[in-house]
């Protein structure tokens, strides 16, 4: 199955065309009838129904019995057949990865959250993550030979096309993807992270037919992920999206970037990070205050999250500032993109309210209104499973776009 329908897709031939757009449909639309999936592909019943043929006798496609109707014959459904291939998806957090394995249907198989790494942007990191990987492949109660793909996120800078990722993990002359793929043993393709969320999100979170969506991921740094007309846009190299590199603040504080004044700075989980620890060392009281004079073992994100969520004042308080900062600026891409809809995700957002309403209320104080009056704005329905249900939605669609 594994060999067989990756040649299909290497060779580029008319019926491989053909099968992939065929597949995509039932991606994105679930099961339906051959006369719909003509209408869709907009070819001949005839010639659709020798493909689905073929890809049911591959395996591929299921027929899944006779759809109930009010008269006449009762056409057969057809779709995916969830046990004809699988695909990993692996999301990188700060101080843990997720790794995820969906059939080919998109039902989530296996699921590891929270799996300790600590992010090192060295030879050494991408070598422990390669085993961890591996670990985890080695575990799972399917045919591995069935596993056509593994979509790594990874933050910044990344060409999903080419398959580089310039900001991380960036050692050799070679594309990441080939790097990996190499290691591993198994197709690898890379995105941003936040795109992958976005991706998620649209597929599996709280876009209800929406097609023109931003989605906010307010984790360690900060980006957006746009899509339009139902398609996610990724730029000319795959670089869309750096929001949180836009330059706002006069300060002195050094962006991760290298440069000064970007909206990363005070508007993200680093910068959450940072102001806390500042003004505890300042005086300023909290629950985590012990916890920061210990020494050797670093404060993370999570626990400041846990902190806000027990309503730790001094916590309440900066976080409640990012949001008034970010929905400043949120305002600004409301008045250019006209959005349906506008989702707040990524760590920060599992604060709800506190993060929420201070970007509602700066969205409505700064942006026009009427751009904004057709605008809804949501927090993720995913959640901390944003990231890694986009990735492995990503190692899936990444195979079969035409």
């Amino acid at each position: 199955m594994k060999q067989h329908l990756l040649k299909e897709i290497e060779l580029g031939t008319k019926n491989a065309l053909q099968k992939k757009r065929i597949i995509s449909h039932y991606i994105y639309n679930g099961s339906s009838t051959i006369t719909d999936l003509a209408k869709e592909m907009d070819l001949s019943v005839p010639t659709v129904t020798k493909f689905v043929t073929e890809m049911c006798e591959e395996g591929y496609i299921n027929d899944y019995g006779k759809l109930e109707t009010s008269g006449g014959r009762h056409p057969s459904l057809y779709g995916l057949n969830p046990e004809s291939g699988y695909f990993v998806g692996v999301d990188i957090k700060q101080f843990a990865i997720n790794i995820g394995l969906i059939n080919f249907k998109g039902d989530m198989v296996e699921l590891k959250m929270n799996i300790p790494y600590r992010f090192e942007n060295t030879t050494e990191g991408l070598e422990n993550l390669c085993k961890l990987i591996s670990s985890f492949i080695k575990k799972v109660t399917i045919d591995t030979e069935k596993i056509l793909n593994i979509n790594l996120n990874i933050s910044g800078r990344v060409n999903p096309e080419s398959g580089y990722s310039f900001s991380q993990f960036n050692f050799e002359e070679r594309p990441l993807a080939e790097v990996m793929t190499e290691r591993l043993g198994y197709k690898v393709t890379i995105d941003n992270d936040t795109r992958a969320m976005t991706y998620g999100e649209y597929l599996k979170g709280c876009v209800k037919g929406e097609k023109d969506i931003l989605f906010v991921n307010v984790s360690w740094g900060l980006g957006i992920g746009i899509i339009i007309d139902g398609k996610i846009y990724t730029g000319k190299s795959g670089f869309s999206g750096e929001f949180g590199h836009t330059n706002v603040f006069d300060n002195e504080i050094i962006c991760h970037c290298g440069k000064k004044g970007c909206l990363e700075t005070e508007a993200s989980g680093s910068a959450l990070h940072r102001i806390l620890i500042e003004r505890i060392q300042k005086g300023e009281s909290s629950i985590l205050s012990e916890r920061i004079a210990m020494k050797g073992n670093p404060l993370t994100l999570d626990e400041i999250i846990a902190a806000v969520n027990k309503e730790d004042v001094l916590c309440i308080e900066i976080v409640e500032e990012i949001g008034q900062k970010l929905g400043k600026q949120i305002a600004g891409l409301i008045n250019i993109f006209n959005p349906a809809l506008v989702i707040i995700g990524g760590t920060l957002s599992v604060t709800g309210d506190y993060l929420t309403q201070p970007i509602k209320t700066a969205v409505r104080k700064y942006s026009l209104n009427l751009v904004n009056k057709d605008t809804v704005i949501h927090t993720s329905k995913l959640k901390d499973k944003a990231g890694i249900v986009g990735a492995c939605m990503l190692a899936r669609s990444r195979m079969f776009e035409c």
